[in-house]
Formats: C-alpha cells, sequence, structure tokens
C-alpha cells in the first residue's frame, strides 16, 4: 500500500489566526492548528502542554509542521512526534536578546516600519479576536523556550526562514538556530520582514513545496 502524501500543518504566529496564511493556502493545500495565544483566546499553557495539543490536532502522518514567530517554539517541541516528517520555521523566536520589553519593542518597531504594511488591516483584527491577555501570556511562556536546545534532537530535515528585513529574527539567531538542528538549513527571503505567510505567499508556498519533497526523500532512504 503506498504511503500517504507528506501534507503541511501551518500554526499561525503570536496573536494570529488561520487568517494569516489565507494566501499561502491558495497556493498550496494545508490544514491550520490554532492555540491559545495563536488564534485562540483562553489560558496559555506552558509550551510542552502546547505542543500536546498540537500533536492531537495534528490527525494522520505525514506532516510537514510549520510554525511562524512564536509557534515555531511549540513546532520545535512537538517535532519528536514520529507523523512529522519535517519542520519549516519561518522567523523563529525567542532571540534572546529580545526578552526585555525595550529590546522588544525597540525590534518589533524596527520590523513593522518594514513590513508591506497594506496588510496591517488584516493583523489588527486577528490579534484582537485571539486578545491582549492571550497574547501575553504566550509571550510569557514561550519567550524563555530555548528553541535551540530542542532542535538538537530533531532529526528530520528542519528549514529555518527569516526574510532579510526581520530585526524580530536577525540573521545571526536564525542561522543559530538552522545549525542547532543536526538536518538544519537556513533560506533568507530577500525583502521580506517578519509576516511571512502574509506578505510573501509565493515564495512561503514554493519552499513548502520544496520541502514537501526534501522530507519525502529522507523517508524514502534506507533505514530512515
Amino acid at each position: 500500500m503506498p504511503e500517504s502524501p507528506i501534507r503541511p500543518v501551518l500554526v499561525p504566529g503570536l496573536g494570529l489566526d488561520e487568517r494569516s496564511s489565507s494566501r499561502l493556502r491558495e497556493l498550496v493545500a494545508a490544514d491550520v492548528v490554532l492555540l491559545p495565544g495563536m488564534g485562540l483566546r483562553g489560558p496559555v499553557p506552558p509550551v510542552e502542554e502546547l505542543a500536546v495539543r498540537l500533536r492531537a490536532r495534528l490527525g494522520p502522518g505525514p506532516v510537514l509542521l510549520v510554525g511562524h514567530s512564536q509557534s515555531c517554539q511549540v513546532a520545535a517541541a512537538a517535532a519528536g512526534d514520529p507523523r512529522v516528517a519535517g519542520l519549516v520555521l519561518l522567523g523563529p523566536t525567542t532571540d534572546p536578546r529580545l526578552r526585555s520589553a525595550v529590546g522588544l519593542a525597540r525590534r518589533w518597531l524596527g520590523t513593522a516600519v518594514r513590513e508591506r504594511w497594506p496588510h496591517a488591516p488584516l493583523v489588527l483584527p486577528q490579534w484582537l479576536h485571539t486578545g491582549p491577555r492571550a497574547m501575553r501570556q504566550l509571550w510569557a511562556v514561550a519567550s524563555p523556550d530555548r528553541i535551540d536546545a530542542r532542535l538538537r534532537t530533531v532529526r528530520v530535515p528542519v528549514t529555518v526562514v527569516r526574510g532579510t528585513r526581520d530585526r524580530l529574527c536577525p540573521h545571526d539567531w536564525a542561522a543559530a538556530v538552522a545549525a542547532a538542528a543536526p538536518a538544519g538549513r537556513l533560506v533568507e527571503l530577500p525583502g521580506a520582514a517578519h509576516l511571512t505567510p502574509m506578505t510573501h505567499p509565493d515564495q512561503v508556498a514554493a519552499l513548502l513545496r520544496e520541502e514537501v519533497g526534501r522530507a519525502g526523500a529522507q523517508r524514502d532512504r534506507p533505514g530512515a
């Protein structure tokens, strides 16, 4: 019996919901999982519990697990699930230099002015839907979590993606995250900032199709 095709599963970033990937999903078929602080209101549990909830929503495998921004930390925590054939991290957080409120505000503003801000009307309703309380709670539980340490035990292909104008995920941090994974690599999108699923859906869709093929090739290797 032939193996099922690898299916992308997307997890939105901090405060975002399924609207953040609507244009992307017009180009590549994918499921979306919403979690507290990432499209859902309500109390936000620790990263490990968020990962448990994500695994419970993956459905049958194999899947290409795709995180964006702060959900990358949850995706990395869930990547040990045997259904996960590959991991894509779009603008992963949290750079330890951003754990102070001042540092975060400075980098956020520096990134915001570089976004394609015709998309701003799409972001604000998502933040209001998720709610500031859940967003604050997600930041509090996820910001100390060491995604680079988690990735050292992830054996599936890992691709870290950042926009060249993204100050929330600077080059040196993204390179360190990619290097932490045994099968990691870094891809940079010229001219993009942090909201890549919204602002650069064509490039992200092409990358996801490539990663489905990369993950499939590794699964087909003897002993994989």
